[in-house]
């Protein structure tokens, strides 16, 4: 339907809309008729609409663009806002109509369906999402369909992607880009200990909340190392290089087959990010980058700003190693490197960097506009996230404005020592995880082993990785020895046959050299 030209189409199609009764609609003009106030523009009806908490910018935008049917996905979700799109769909705000819950709606693009891959993928994000239970995790709730419309049900997040944070407001303080990564790092542990890679660790899938903190979100490219039914990532890899080429392990850009590190990788490239302003690697193309990460050094964070701690620029340099095995092992290593400044007090996001809400979504969040711009006193969100000496992080606890951390739980094999995990010793493990079974698992970090016959589960990591450099020093070894005995043999057949034909040892007369 073509754009409303005067402000009584405006109304109609308001009308047609449904989003409003008509007895408001009409108390509205009433209203604004008797104090002789009543809007002349089609701009200025719908602020007055949107002011009045009756219409979300979302909503009014459509209505001027003529359009005024598809507010509602299905029965249960209204639209109120689009806050996202990407090449795997788009991101609405929706209340539930029922439930009176604000969630967010990843709609999967109809043209999307057209490529098995992309379905698969997409169910595939729902599994990985529904396994995951975390403060530092954007968490699911629903996977659904309504005509031809696939979507994925999911915690609403009031706050900005960091990749929009930075570009807006420029590079970080390193104190708090330092609690960020300590909390990203503790959500991507949680993960890692259910066997999941996310594989497309970058400032815009962490989410900054309103509170200050940091959320996970887009587990869509994870890959299931302990499921081996799970076989889209195989299907498909060949086709296509996974990730955003500004923040991609070296690693995975040649090969399909990456561990957590390729994750650590990623968030290291995400806090360079954050202190600079930069990618890693800013100029040219696609390949021109995947190539750069697997054989140039980043310009060093030094050369951009002189406040950065040289031990968070350290930590920083080891994210970023060339090698998997030069890095942190796993996020929760991390976190507590960064322990020394996560620890410290640090105040809620300032206002100016959050995303401005309508009215209506304030009434429906419960919030006030004098809430959100007040940011009230300074907040120790370390000590929510790590206790005194070695950065443990703490398994229970309260703060005012944020959520205490869960860590994540670690297990060994019977009769050995688990390796100390943060937590321990305190008020013990908190597990967050739905699932006991697969929390308590072994982590499988080298599926390329099959398991000992003595264990049906693996090998726990650190000795299926003692095992893996044994067998690769033992075959190094025994080539070694056969390319000496291949050599020794020719060498002496030499000596004693004298030389051959076109012989250009040096020292014998005539012959070039």
């Amino acid at each position: 339907m073509p754009a409303p030209a005067t402000v009584p189409e405006f109304l109609d199609l308001v009308r047609k809309s449904g989003l409003l009764p008509d007895t408001t609609l009409d108390e509205v003009i009433d209203r604004h008729r008797a104090a002789g106030a009543i809007p002349q523009s089609i701009d200025q009806f719908a602020a007055v609409l949107v002011r009045e908490s009756l219409l979300t910018f979302f909503q009014a935008k459509q209505l001027k663009l003529g359009r005024y049917k598809r507010f509602t996905i299905g029965s249960k979700y209204r639209l109120l806002e689009l806050i996202g799109a990407g090449g795997m769909g788009a991101v609405y705000l929706c209340e539930h109509t029922l439930m009176k819950r604000l969630v967010a709606l990843k709609v999967l693009p109809v043209e999307k369906l057209e490529d098995p891959s992309s379905l698969e993928r997409f169910h595939r994000e729902a599994r990985a999402v529904a396994a995951l239970d975390h403060p530092n995790i954007v968490r699911a709730y629903d996977i659904d369909q309504h005509e031809k419309l696939h979507f994925l049900v999911m915690e609403y997040v009031d706050g900005n992607s960091l990749q929009d944070v930075i570009a807006r407001h420029g590079p970080m303080d390193p104190v708090r880009a330092a609690h960020y990564i300590a909390q990203s790092a503790v959500g991507l542990q949680h993960a890692h200990e259910l066997g999941m890679v996310h594989r497309d660790v970058k400032p815009g899938n962490l989410l900054l909340e309103r509170t200050g903190v940091i959320k996970v979100l887009d587990m869509g490219l994870a890959r299931f190392f302990n499921k081996q039914q799970d076989s889209v990532t195989e299907k498909y890899d060949d086709k296509c290089v996974l990730g955003t080429a500004d923040y991609l392990a070296p690693e995975q850009a040649v090969s399909s087959s990456v561990d957590i590190r390729a994750d650590v990788y990623s968030l290291g490239g995400t806090f360079y990010f954050m202190l600079t302003g930069q990618t890693p690697f800013p100029d040219g193309t696609i390949a021109a980058k995947l190539v750069a990460h697997q054989t140039r050094e980043p310009r060093p964070v030094e050369s951009y700003r002189t406040d950065v701690p040289p031990g968070i620029v350290e930590i920083v340099r080891k994210m970023l190693a060339k090698e998997p095995g030069d890095r942190y092992q796993e996020p929760i290593d991390v976190a507590e490197a960064l322990t020394e400044w996560a620890d410290l007090p640090l105040d809620p996001p300032p206002a100016k960097e959050m995303p401005g809400l309508c009215p209506l979504v304030l009434a429906l969040t419960g919030h006030s506009a004098d809430k959100l711009t007040s940011t009230g006193g300074s907040v120790p969100l370390g000590r929510a996230l790590f206790g005194p000496g070695r950065g443990v992080l703490r398994a229970g606890g309260s703060s005012a404005r944020h959520r205490p951390i869960s860590p994540p739980v670690r297990t060994a094999k019977p009769g050995s020592s688990p390796r100390e995990y943060p937590g321990k010793g305190r008020n013990g493990p908190v597990s967050t995880t739905r699932n006991a079974a697969a929390a308590t698992a072994p982590i499988r970090q080298w599926t390329e082993v099959a398991p000992g016959p003595d264990d049906p589960a693996g090998p726990a990591p650190p000795q299926r990785r003692t095992r893996l450099y044994i067998a690769l020093g033992a075959g190094f070894g025994l080539l070694f020895a056969a390319v000496l005995a291949v050599g020794a043999f020719y060498l002496g057949k030499a000596n004693k046959d004298g030389p051959a034909p076109g012989d250009t040892r040096p020292g014998d007369p005539g012959v070039r050299r």
